[in-house]
């Protein structure tokens, strides 16, 4: 049986030991996919979903409208049919198309009708600044993205005089097309993805090209005249079969990136010496056993990533230097084997690989080869496997029974791991190591690991391992690469990487540490991707200060930016009564499940982002208004500020002076933003004011004031007094009808708890609850309405009904009650300056006329 590492593996539940299940393959072994199981055999196959034939239908799909371009853009890769759009819009000659500079099509589109679409742009686009061809929009029945049919350009591209930015990744690229070197303009040319195994000399020909990338394909060398690019900036090479780099690779005099990870270099030319712009290098994940030590003379180099190669001595300059990344090399360690005596041919050591989860693909040399996947699995292949080189693709299918045959007691405990190509031969044994969960009742059971050949499922000899757990804190068994968003109106190709920080925080500890310097950062359009060995606090943070760390403390304390849902809502008893609402998406669920029974209304809105603390608008439009005064009414928008743990919640009465009797009335009510509080960094609010006055709205939901039957008023529900009244007096100010109704809306379950502050006796509160025992609303408006009628010409009574509410834990409502009654008292002294009433004249309030004042809504 053959040794494997000894690695320890966590659960949530609790610890169990995690197990390898070890087997070789035999060199007879034509294998296709190998699963950890348990028990026995039983046919099956595998249905290949055809890719292709849906990418024709889809093309071949019947006329549609044509679709405008909008602005300066023209995006037809989420259309089906985008290049029949083009084609018609290129023949009706829109005098659109001469404004477009940005076009987006599918790389799925019938190739035929991809490169008619294609070969019209320059007489219909002449204005062309960017053109993005990428594929990767459609996905198999398993979830991976497919390649775009992509394979060829048409040479009349090359008088696309403006064209700037060129994005083909994700299609089916072998060569580069001959008009791409001929596009003299060109700044970023992207080619991630796709079947290349080499790049043609042509390509030093671009003046202005800043950025090329073109990670994940099959290149095995570079040509000399890529050290002609004397504008490029960014070049990312990473995931490619590179083994060797040409010496005029120094040339770059402007490159400020270089990423080469996840290739197979040994060793470094002297020459990279001179890339005195470098400031990031990425060499991870590749073969290399001794650097230069002159890269640690670079000026402005601040990171060099030389993780997981074969070092085992870098120069001092390197090794104290604070900008490299050294983990995962043999330090220090002695060579496996001793010395060969001479005369005796020198065996080198077999290489190791490991894989990041991005590589779906590695090689195999007759010296043989250990391969840790990213999933976990090991492969173990030994000198003299293969008499060639070649290249294994895997793929490890998600652990679903309808793959592999199960017998009756038979259970799945492994993923489906497929190589290919399949029916391989091999001359030596391939070792294979599975990790896998054993059940928890495992009485009378084998683990076996069985391989399917020739559509015949066997079972190989198969070798169980415990992992032995590890002391400490837990980490991972391999690192973790972790995602993060960009921050709004930032991308990966405009960013300025000195105003980028990535902050942690370990969990005892309350302050963040800057540690951009110490980890590598790749950088996508819209994402920063890095890896961890365990799970911890990290925060992306972009801003123009030169320290951020006090900064970055104070915002992350006060500020939040939440995702957030609004609701407009009309009670179904009484159509004119609006609830508006915004709360975080993950409540929103419950909140309408809640009110849904007394309340009807549109779906809630789009998601927003908004901030903690962050002011908005809500305005009734087309038709309707607000039926009264309100504190928090200004301009007839509705004030809201936006708090997560607040309920974020006011309910209206609405009014319209359209005739009801007619028709129902269709209006609607908008959201807009407001003023974001000040603690929100100058970089957000800068990239908010950028997208413009659109920005400002949020969404709009409708609202049906249902058409008045056989009254020329509003209906109101039978047992409920709508009698004039004004509750208090000219000193502390009234309460209407109005006030009250909105007051009993808030009160909800609390009702009774305030009806007891209230001194309102238990047999009268058991009295309402039985009478209106199918009717929570009900209860609420009788409850205060008969206090208020007995209450009526009493001092103190709004007094008493504030105190009732602080009492009962109803502090909001109470707030609302004052501020009603300072609008109140405010309007009054406003109509005594009208009449000319000076305070000196007025003996007493007694003597006034009791004033009527506008009702205003708490």
């Amino acid at each position: 049986m053959r040794a494997s590492a000894s690695v320890g593996a966590e659960k949530c539940e609790g610890w169990r030991p995690a197990w390898r299940a070890g087997t070789c393959l035999v060199p007879e072994d034509g294998w296709w996919a190998m699963a950890a199981m348990e028990a026995g055999p039983v046919p099956a196959t595998l249905a290949p979903e055809d890719a292709a034939r849906d990418a024709s239908e889809a093309a071949g799909a019947g006329p549609e409208a044509p679709l405008l371009p909008a602005g300066n853009r023209l995006s037809l890769h989420l259309h089906p049919g985008g290049c029949r759009r083009l084609l018609r819009l290129c023949a009706q000659q829109a005098p659109q198309l001469l404004e477009v500079d940005f076009l987006q099509l599918s790389g799925h589109e019938d190739p035929q009708l991809l490169e008619a679409a294609l070969a019209r742009l320059p007489w219909s686009l002449p204005r062309l600044r960017s053109l993005v061809l990428k594929g990767g929009q459609r996905r198999e029945a398993l979830g991976a993205c497919l390649r775009g049919s992509l394979a060829t350009l048409p040479a009349s591209l090359s008088s696309l005089a403006r064209l700037a930015h060129l994005d083909l990744s994700f299609n089916s690229l072998e060569t580069l097309p001959a008009c791409v070197p001929q596009m003299c303009g060109l700044n970023a040319l992207l080619l991630s993805r796709n079947c290349l195994s080499e790049l043609p000399a042509a390509l030093g020909a671009l003046p202005a090209l800043t950025f090329l990338a073109v990670t994940h394909n099959r290149l095995q060398t570079l040509p000399p005249a890529l050290g002609a690019l004397s504008s490029l900036q960014r070049l990312d090479l990473s995931g490619n079969l590179l083994e060797a780099l040409p010496p005029e690779i120094g040339g770059l005099g402007s490159l400020a990136e270089l990423n080469l990870a996840s290739n197979r270099l040994q060793s470094l030319p002297s020459s990279l010496a001179g890339l005195r712009a470098l400031r990031l290098f990425i060499l991870h994940s590749n073969l290399l056993a001794s650097v230069p030590a002159s890269l640690a003379r670079l000026p402005l180099l601040t990171r060099l990533d030389l993780r997981d190669n074969q070092l085992r001595d870098v120069p001092p300059e390197l090794l104290d230097a604070p900008f490299v990344r050294l983990q995962g090399n043999p330090l220090g360690r002695p060579p496996p084997d001793p010395p060969s005596p001479p005369g005796t041919p020198v065996v080198p050591e077999m290489p190791r690989l490991l894989l990041t989860s991005d590589r779906d693909s590695f090689a195999v040399t007759p010296q043989g080869c250990s391969v840790t996947l990213a999933c976990g699995v090991r492969l173990q292949f030994p000198a003299g496997a293969t008499a060639a080189p070649m290249t294994i693709r895997y793929r490890l299918w998600l652990p679903e029974p309808r793959l592999v045959p199960l017998g009756p007691h038979d259970a799945l405990l492994s993923g489906v791991l497929e190589l290919q190509p399949h029916g391989v031969a091999f001359q030596q044994e391939v070792g294979l190591w599975l990790l896998f969960v054993p059940p928890r009742a495992r009485r009378c059971r084998e683990v076996v690991v069985r391989t399917l050949s020739d559509n015949s499922w066997s079972d190989l000899e198969t070798h169980l391992e415990q992992e032995t757990p590890k002391s400490g804190p837990s980490s991972f068994l391999r690192p973790v690469t972790i995602q993060l968003p960009l921050p709004p109106g930032v991308t990966g190709l405009s960013l300025d990487r000195a105003r980028l920080h990535l902050l942690h925080r370990a969990a005892p500890a309350a302050a963040w540490d800057d540690i951009t310097a110490q980890v590598a950062l790749e950088l996508t359009h819209l994402y920063a991707r890095f890896q961890v060995t365990r799970f911890s606090w990290y925060w992306l943070w972009y801003t123009t200060k030169a320290c951020v760390g006090s900064l970055a403390r104070k915002a992350w304390e006060r500020l939040r930016l939440y995702r957030v849902n609004l609701i407009a809502l009309q009670r179904r008893r009484d159509p004119e009564q609006v609830l508006l609402q915004c709360l975080p998406r993950n409540k929103v669920d419950a909140t309408l499940r809640r009110l849904l029974e007394r309340y009807r209304g549109p779906e809630p809105s789009d998601t927003v982002e908004m901030f903690e603390g962050e002011k908005f608008f809500a305005a009734f439009e087309r038709g309707i208004d607000i039926d009264a005064d309100r504190p928090d009414c200004v301009e007839g928008r509705l004030c809201f500020v936006f708090y997560s743990h607040l309920k974020n919640l006011k309910e209206v009465y609405v009014t319209t002076a359209l005739d009801r009797r007619a028709r129902a009335v269709r209006g609607q009510v908008s959201f807009y933003r407001g003023e974001v509080p000040e603690v929100v960094p100058e970089e957000a609010e800068a990239a908010r004011q950028k997208r413009g006055p659109a920005a400002l709205w949020m969404a709009t939901l409708p609202i049906k004031l249902p058409r008045l039957q056989g009254c020329e008023g509003p209906t109101r529900e039978p047992g409920l007094s709508l009698a004039p009244l004004n509750l208090g007096d000219a000193e502390t100010g009234f309460l209407t009808q109005s006030n009250l109704l909105n007051v009993a809306g808030r009160l909800g379950p609390d009702w009774p708890a305030v009806a007891l502050h209230l001194g309102l006796p238990y047999r009268e509160l058991q009295r309402v609850r039985h009478e209106f025992r199918d009717d929570l609303d009900g209860q609420i408006r009788h409850m205060l309405f008969s206090w208020a009628e007995r209450q009526a010409g009493q001092p103190g009574a709004v007094g008493r009904l504030v105190q009732a509410l602080e009492q009962s834990d109803r502090r909001d409502v109470a707030e609302e009650v004052r501020a009603v009654l300072e609008l109140g008292r405010r309007k009054y002294q406003e109509g005594i300056r009208h009449t000319s009433l000076a305070p000196g004249n007025l003996t007493s309030p007694d003597r006034l006329p009791s004033p009527s004042p506008e009702p205003a809504q708490a």
